[in-house]
């Protein structure tokens, strides 16, 4: 079966999801709940995509390697969207948006969804191209790429506890948490994020007897769209935004001496 009728079919499954998570945000107001199925979407997709039988045979190492560990980073993920949401509060960066389309919040908001799907599709083929490698064996291309996808889940969760843990403290209302990996970065959680999805190239191009698998050429492509939604389109600027407007000189503060994305030692005052 030729790999584009199986990535089509999740493509409008994952638009079907998209438009599940709308109904969902409409109903509660919480827009959260989006993220926990996009999560949810580009996992589930990343599995049909990995083990999907397209040619009768059983599923290879690689195939069953990829899949494990794209299944365990959607469900971490939506697991911990899901309990933030459930804590109450909306999602600062969608209520932005929402307050920006005014009158026609509802059906921007549905297409805006919609765009998320494809980006999703767009990340399944990166899986795709990891799990479908057809190198033999599992080497140290593998190896590496295991190793950078389970940090970038670990690096994740820390990041994501301990802004969890500073939320709970009881002087933490007008303050920005500046400690542990968010004293080396402002986005710690969103780096780490984009770190796991340079694994799949590590699988995808890991080379055989004939070379590289022309279709791992495609795997890159899925850091570099992360890249580009995280730094440039729905993570660092509306959350950058809202932290402006709601945590004023002391975001400033934290801007100033904190880097943005990558962790680096924060910047020392020089008076």
């Amino acid at each position: 079966m030729a790999p584009a009728i199986p990535l089509a079919a999740i493509t409008l499954g994952q638009c079907a999801v998209m438009a599940l998570a709308w109904v969902v945000q409409r109903r509660t107001r919480q827009s959260g709940w989006v993220d926990a199925c996009w999560s949810l979407a580009v996992g589930a997709g990343g599995l049909a995509a990995a083990l999907a039988p397209l040619d009768g045979t059983p599923p290879s190492a690689r195939q069953i390697l990829v899949s494990t560990l794209v299944g365990i980073w959607s469900a971490r993920l939506a697991a911990h969207i899901a309990v933030r949401t459930r804590g109450g509060g909306d999602d600062p960066r969608y209520a932005q948006l929402m307050r920006v389309w005014g009158s026609r919040a509802a059906i921007r908001l549905f297409w805006f969804l919609q765009s998320q799907a494809l980006a999703a599709a767009l990340l399944t083929v990166a899986v795709y191209a990891a799990a479908r490698n057809p190198a033999p064996g599992l080497g140290g291309w593998d190896v590496s790429g295991t190793v950078v996808l389970l940090v970038g889940i670990a690096g994740e969760g820390v990041a994501d506890a301990q802004l969890a843990r500073f939320r709970r403290r009881p002087d933490a209302h007008g303050r920005v948490c500046d400690a542990g990996l968010w004293r080396w970065s402002r986005h710690p959680n969103y780096f780490f994020e984009w770190l796991g999805w340079l694994a799949y190239p590590c699988f995808a191009l890991a080379p055989g007897p004939e070379g590289v698998w022309p279709w791992g050429w495609l795997a890159p492509g899925g850091p570099v769209l992360m890249y580009v939604l995280l730094v440039h389109v729905s993570g660092l600027p509306p959350l950058e935004g809202h932290m402006a407007r709601s945590r004023g000189a002391a975001f400033a503060d934290y801007r100033r001496r904190t880097s943005a994305f990558f962790p680096w030692p924060p910047r020392r005052d020089t008076e």
